[in-house]
């Protein structure tokens, strides 16, 4: 079951992920999201097993700015559910697009995007091609 959800909620699925390799505090989440940021939960019968952060970016769209699945969920279409949800709300909400980041080395999620008509809109380099990052932008119909 997808459903909105708590920062801390978010926090804890956070923590538990192994591919974050920079552990955010709940104050440091709540400093980088707006009061009206979407969070997300996905809950399964053992608790929360995957979330996604998400707020609305200068220019208009629903920035997905952080989610994931915990590992032993992974490869059961948590990470779908929460990406439909999302796209679900932001077009009921009026937001002419989602927009999200990632990286090469998150290769299941560049997947996930891809099969979800995400466009690469841009690609900041670092000199290291397992970093660089990638910008994606789907728009959504007016009827979403």
């Amino acid at each position: 079951m997808i459903r909105p959800g708590t920062l801390e909620e978010a926090w804890q699925v956070l923590q538990a992920i192994p591919e974050f390799d920079q552990p955010r505090t709940v104050a440091q989440l709540r400093q980088r999201l707006p009061a009206d940021a979407l969070i997300l939960i996905a809950e399964e019968d053992t608790g929360p097993a995957g979330c996604k952060l998400a707020y609305r970016a200068d220019d208009g769209s629903l920035y997905s700015w952080l989610g994931g699945v915990l590992p032993a969920h992974r490869k059961t279409g948590l990470a779908q559910r929460l990406l439909e949800y999302q796209e679900a709300w932001a077009g009921a909400h009026g937001y002419p697009a989602v927009t999200v980041k990632s990286m090469n080395r998150y290769p299941a999620m560049l997947r996930l995007l891809i099969r979800n008509s995400y466009r690469i809109c841009a690609v900041e380099h670092f000199g290291d091609p397992a970093n660089e990052r990638i910008h994606f932008i789907k728009p959504l119909s007016c009827s979403s």
